[in-house]
């Protein structure tokens, strides 16, 4: 089996090379995007603190529908320009949120839920997914966060899609 040695260093960077590097050695001969997206919500849920959900929505038709996850159960479809997902994906741009409450139409699949990062992942020109970290803490996310989630994004664009 995999084991990984992942920076347990304050430092966010350092944090996300070490998760990008797990992540490639993951999925580098996986040719099945299922399986990927299983192992990176897998390997983000085990190495970030402070989440209560990790995982991903594709896009199946018009709408983002639940794929591989860590957490409580969720909700199963979102459309397009609905809650934080589907803004990130209608808009093809990261949404970072402090307080999920105070954004319009919030979907609450968990209301533990304080703040959320949500990624678009985008093979070639088209859409396929979003990576979607929630966490109880207010804040939580930060702008190295949401670019490390960018990186893994990035990685796993020609690998689920």
């Amino acid at each position: 089996m995999y084991q990984f040695d992942i920076a347990a260093a304050d430092d966010t960077a350092s944090l996300y090379r070490d998760i990008l590097s797990a992540l490639d050695a993951l999925t580098a001969d996986e040719p099945d995007g299922v399986a990927n997206m299983a192992n990176a919500a897998a390997l983000l849920w085990q190495y970030l603190p402070d989440l209560n959900w990790a995982g991903f929505y594709r896009l199946i038709g018009d709408e983002l529908v639940l794929g591989p996850f860590q957490g409580k159960p969720a909700c199963i479809r979102i459309a397009m320009g609905k809650g934080v997902c589907g803004t990130a994906a209608q808009a093809c741009a990261t949404q970072l949120v402090a307080d999920v409450h105070a954004f319009p139409g919030h979907i609450a699949c968990d209301a533990a839920s304080a703040s959320e990062l949500v990624v678009p992942i985008v093979s070639g020109d088209r859409l396929v997914g979003v990576l979607d970290l929630d966490s109880p803490l207010p804040g939580r996310f930060t702008p190295a966060d949401a670019a490390g989630c960018e990186a893994v994004a990035a990685l796993l664009a020609g690998r689920i899609g």
